[in-house]
């Protein structure tokens, strides 16, 4: 193994704290089918590339700083544990302190479902508690349709989904996603877009 080669561990899915309020359960459904498809080996391999990143918290308690979709998902596929990757160990300092530098690293995504800034108190403690936010569904769709190019942003999808939220009413989503995905589609491509992560829209 080269030094620079990442140390790996394997953590009981239920031993994971997540770092953000809301996920898109349409993409998690999207994983959960990949999940269910692959077989034996693809899913060692699947695992072993989707090396969960975190740090380790107030109490010993690992929390994961992305992957949230797929630790869904597999934990609704009955799956019990993931590979995970420390990047800091913040276990000597207090909760207040330990959420202060997650924030400024952009580690941590404490919005609500309805867009919201919320205290961190009320971050979840399991996976399973995360809400759904129909406009991060949203963005991930228009994402895989071509309206933006997936980028390194910590939390890109959810600016996108900031951005469709004061542009397309919720009741839309429910009964006309995917005329609403057209419709945010053509939103990305504008203008009015050009200043968020993975923007590829017209240009002057």
């Amino acid at each position: 193994m080269n030094r620079s080669d990442p140390v790996l561990h394997v953590l009981p899915i239920d031993e994971v704290r997540p770092t953000q309020m809301t996920l898109g359960l349409l993409e998690v459904v999207d994983q959960r089918k990949a999940w269910r498809a692959a077989k034996g080996k693809d899913r060692s391999k699947s695992l072993s590339e989707h090396v969960v990143p975190g740090v380790i918290g107030p109490k010993g308690w690992f929390y994961a700083v992305d992957h949230h979709h797929l630790i869904r998902a597999l934990h609704e596929e009955g799956a019990s544990e993931i590979f995970v990757q420390i990047l800091a160990d913040f276990s000597k300092i207090d909760p207040e302190e330990f959420w202060i530098n997650l924030d400024h690293r952009q580690w941590a995504h404490a919005y609500d479902e309805a867009g919201d800034r919320a205290d961190f108190s009320q971050m979840p403690k399991h996976i399973s508690d995360l809400k759904d936010d129909p406009y991060r569904s949203l963005a991930g769709a228009v994402r895989r349709a071509g309206g933006f190019a997936k980028e390194l942003t910590p939390y890109a999808e959810f600016l996108w989904a900031t951005f469709f939220r004061s542009r397309i009413e919720a009741d839309d989503l429910i009964g006309e996603f995917e005329e609403s995905v057209d419709h945010a589609t053509r939103l990305a491509h504008s203008h009015a877009a050009r200043h968020l992560p993975g923007w590829c829209g017209v240009k002057d």
